[in-house]
């Protein structure tokens, strides 16, 4: 056929028509300016009218004449086409049906029981949860029992005859419970054992009427011993009995706020016994603001003074005894703070305290704490002028030595309390470093009275 159509004579260029670069514009123009002179007004466009409509008469008849000639031969091939349609239909309508019914059962064997399947997992998961939670709430409500009972012993024991020894050992335990506590209620990630526990009324109200009142009293009570830790006085040193048992209640006190400090939101390698820390200073600027008090006010009515230093000499040896409880009391381990291997455990109790005073030692802060404030008091005396100035002056040889004994009988630890192992041996050679103590102390009051 395509022979046929090379042999018959035609004038229609072809292959103008169909190159990709034909523009049916561009090929008007170019008939206009065939058919007419540029140069003319007007222009005559029945001409190539004319012969693109004879162009598509002949193209017409063309193709009539191909398919008039192969109407046979392109009836046999659409016959063709249309027999193997209908084939391959009827092969796809088999096979889809095949589909279609090992798809239905499969649906009912697998997607219909794979959905109860999926119903009875989340059941199960739920299930599961409220198990967790009511466990976990059952675990808090058990402690908060338990924390009750441990600090109704402390409220018999204060108020117990006075023949029955207070149950000191009670603030531990409580502090203890009151951590087992926090590992649940801290812990409130998915997943974790607290999570939605904040939720439940019943913990919401073990928090705010059982366990924070409860911490507060550890807290306070804790605080109390220790502001009252005294093993010296004035008068005398107590018994070995009473020091002993003085030295267990403060190790109580003090271990129960290591305890209970604070330990959300502070790295394990950061952390350090916050309350027990500030309790210690506390006691320390209480020994310091009382002992200036009543120097400050001995130094203007002398005859008062020696028993003023004495009383200042039993704090510091208070201050002594505190220091060698904390450093023979090795630091408790703290179950809610998990230490990395690289991490360096303190030994004892004295050592975070001397970091956060940032002194070497607590009866050296004690003196030169002292010595600091007791220049602008003695200056202030000076400058009133008076009897008191001017008995101050003249005493100043007996002031200095009052003073320096002072500071070395205050340096000294009480009898009842025996040094740690390989402090005694160092006792006396910190006699040469209580001697810095001593100049400074004496030269806080008599290197300020001037001639």
């Amino acid at each position: 056929m395509a022979s046929n159509a090379e042999e018959e004579p035609s004038y229609i260029d072809y292959e103008t028509f169909l190159d990709p670069q034909f523009r049916p514009a561009s090929f008007a123009n170019t008939l206009v300016l065939a058919t007419n002179n540029a140069n003319d007004a007007t222009l005559d466009l029945s001409t190539p009218l004319s012969k693109v409509l004879f162009d598509a008469q002949e193209i017409d008849s063309h193709i009539d004449s191909l398919t008039t000639r192969s109407a046979i031969p392109l009836l046999s091939h659409t016959k063709d086409q249309t027999e193997s349609s209908t084939k391959i239909i009827s092969e796809i309508d088999h096979q889809v049906k095949s589909l279609n019914d090992s798809y239905k059962q499969l649906e009912k064997e697998v997607i219909q029981k794979h959905a109860e399947a999926d119903e009875v997992r989340q059941v199960a998961s739920r299930l599961w949860e409220t198990l967790k939670l009511g466990r976990a709430v059952g675990r808090c409500l058990q402690l908060g029992r338990q924390l009750e009972v441990q600090h109704a012993e402390i409220s018999s024991s204060a108020s117990a005859p006075a023949g029955k020894r207070e149950d000191h050992r009670a603030l531990v335990r409580c502090a203890h419970t009151i951590l087992s506590l926090r590992e649940v209620l801290d812990h409130k990630a998915p997943g974790e054992e607290g999570h939605g526990l904040d939720k439940i009324n019943a913990i919401r109200s073990l928090q705010d009427s059982i366990i924070a009142p409860i911490e507060r009293s550890i807290r306070t009570t804790s605080e109390q011993i220790i502001r009252e830790f005294a093993i010296g006085s004035a008068s005398g040193t107590a018994t070995f009995a009473q020091s002993e048992e003085t030295k267990a209640r403060t190790l109580s006190a003090m271990t129960a706020l290591y305890l209970i400090s604070p330990t959300s939101g502070v790295k394990a390698d950061k952390w350090t016994p916050l309350l027990l820390l500030q309790a210690l200073e506390t006691y320390l600027r209480n020994a310091l603001q009382s002992s200036i008090t009543s120097v400050a006010r001995s130094l203007a009515t002398l005859p008062t003074l020696d028993r003023t230093l004495a009383e200042v000499s039993a704090r510091c040896q208070n201050i002594v005894a505190l220091e060698i409880i904390l450093d023979s009391t090795k630091a408790p381990p703290h179950p809610l703070i998990p230490r990395p291997k690289s991490h360096v455990e303190p030994t004892n109790l004295l050592q975070p305290l001397l970091a956060y005073l940032e002194t070497g030692s607590l009866p050296s802060y004690f003196w030169r704490s002292m010595a600091s404030s007791l220049s602008t008091r003695v200056v202030e005396i000076v400058n009133r002028g008076g009897v008191s100035a001017r008995t101050l002056k003249s005493n100043r040889s007996a002031v200095g030595d009052a003073i320096r004994e002072c500071v070395i009988k205050g340096s000294q630890p009480p009898s009842t309390v025996t040094a740690s192992k390989g402090k005694s041996a160092k006792s006396d050679a910190e006699r040469s470093g209580w001697d810095r103590e001593v100049a400074v102390m004496v030269g806080s009051v008599v290197g300020n009275l001037g001639r």
